[in-house]
């Protein structure tokens, strides 16, 4: 790019937390002298800011990625519309790089701070460093975009020319000297971490960082990627691969984790392991695809219809259904994994989210905003795109009559109650047998376990049965809105 030896240009670090294979850091250590800064800005965010978890996540990747950068990440707080000026001018800085976010609040804002940066003469450059393919390059033949996964995946993405490769760490990172003229605050004021201590649980379960991250999809990739398809289903000991916080946050590339995949798979036996891992891939991308082209996804039903369904909001089912109380065992090990870890296993998301909205006819938008909360991985596309899928009124969603029933996906998927055993430890001692549903166990068993329904595990707050006949008949009212 020729001699820039007295460029200053500010790099914007956003959901892309790393310093290896990103593109918009490498293009502006390229230019000149970087001045490397994050900026919270709950402003503009509104309802979509941060949750408790994802702060918690956030606060020990920056304090991660400002260790990578020696000391040189540079934090503010506020409407980054009215910072980003004030900080070009301050910095004296000649450009503005960053990453392209693709939430519709981010997208606002960045195409104003990019307009009025332009106006003034700063250079503004944007690049892709969070998806395979880009929103608006994938569409079918007529020129619609899809709105169903398989073909926007197999007929779209996969005739692209395929992902970039990954890029390495800049060989020089030259920092701009400090400028006192705008200060920049401390990480910790911020304020990321909440008054409940909640992150100090959190912080037993996850090692949080570029280089942590990185080793999460090497042991994936060697270790348990080979059974994925399989695997993928069973929440103890599962085949997963838990990189979906470190994706979330940018710490590191889809790019890196598709090739560190396809050029690990030797074996022959690996190949429908390979595809259904790089096709949960796939579903990430459809998921910012859905949001880029209908971005009223995170707050309206995408198929009209479901805006006249009867929701009926109990609050104490509510209650009991966040808390890990309803009395079903795979479900409150689900939502007491969530509390405990800021995770759940996606198969078992699936069956909290079913039982959520079609056993107790609660809209998705409070499990949707109860994931948002307590989710590390807590991502705006997968997390509106995930609800509207479960409930059956999103573009490619599970059919409405698809219930997942708690007891039988427990029995196949939890056969032996490992996973209920490990979070919901009152019912430990039950039997194979029963303890996917303790109400059907004799009270002698009941008695043996040390279970006393109502007391320490609760009854069943719903009728398997009957709450799914209701679910089907409230169902039955949208079809007449068309």
């Amino acid at each position: 790019m020729g001699d820039s030896s007295g460029t200053n240009v500010i790099f914007w670090f956003r959901q892309d937390l790393r310093i290896s294979d990103n593109p918009g850091f490498s293009a502006a250590c390229q230019r000149g002298f970087i001045i490397p800064i994050y900026i919270l800005d709950d402003v503009n965010a509104g309802i979509h800011k941060l949750g408790a978890a994802s702060r918690w996540w956030l606060n020990s990747a920056l304090e991660d990625l400002d260790e990578s950068l020696g000391g040189f990440l540079r934090f503010y707080v506020g409407d980054a519309h009215t910072l980003l000026p004030k900080l070009v001018q301050a910095y004296n800085a000649q450009g503005v790089f960053w990453n392209r976010c693709y939430e519709p609040w981010r997208i606002n804002r960045d195409t104003k701070i990019k307009q009025q940066l332009s106006d003034s003469g700063i250079e503004v450059l944007t690049s892709n460093g969070s998806l395979l393919w880009e929103p608006w390059q994938v569409f079918k033949k007529n020129g619609d975009a899809y709105r169903v996964y398989t073909p926007f995946y197999r007929r779209g993405c996969l005739s692209m020319p395929p992902p970039r490769s990954p890029i390495p760490i800049p060989k020089e990172i030259r920092y701009a000297a400090p400028d006192r003229k705008l200060d920049a605050c401390a990480l910790s004021d911020l304020n990321l971490l909440s008054n409940n201590d909640w992150h100090l649980k959190l912080s037993k379960h996850w090692d949080v960082g570029e280089k942590n991250a990185q080793k999460c999809a090497t042991d994936f990739v060697s270790k348990r990627l080979n059974d994925y398809r399989e695997g993928r289903n069973f929440p103890y000991d599962s085949k997963v691969s838990r990189l979906s916080p470190y994706l979330r946050f940018g710490q590191i590339s889809p790019n890196v984790v598709w090739f560190m995949a396809k050029n690990h798979s030797v074996k022959i036996e690996r190949a429908e392991s390979l595809d259904t891992f790089l096709s949960e891939l796939g579903w990430r991308e459809f998921s910012y695809y859905t949001m880029y082209h209908f971005p009223e996804l995170p707050v309206k039903n995408l198929q009209a219809r479901f805006d006249k369904f009867p929701w009926h909001m109990e609050g104490s089912h509510l209650k009991a259904w966040e808390e890990g109380n309803t009395g079903f065992p795979l479900v409150d090990a689900g939502m007491r994994e969530l509390w405990e870890t800021g995770y759940m296993h996606n198969r078992v998301r699936m069956v909290v989210g079913s039982f959520l909205v079609k056993n107790l006819l609660i809209h998705w938008h409070h499990g949707q905003r109860w994931f948002w909360d307590c989710l590390v991985d807590a991502d705006l596309a997968s997390n509106s795109a995930g609800w509207q899928w479960v409930a059956g009124c999103g573009t490619d969603a599970a059919p409405f009559f698809r219930i997942f029933n708690p007891i039988t996906q427990s029995e196949k998927f939890d056969a032996e109650g490992r996973y209920i055993r490990r979070f919901v430890p009152q019912l430990s001692k039950l039997s194979n047998k029963y303890i996917h549903a303790p109400w059907l166990a004799s009270s002698e068993a009941l008695d043996a376990a040390g279970v006393k329904l109502g007391d320490n595990y609760p009854h069943p707050i719903v009728d398997v049965k009957i709450s799914r006949a209701l679910a089907l008949a409230a169902f039955e009212q949208t079809k007449s809105v068309l």
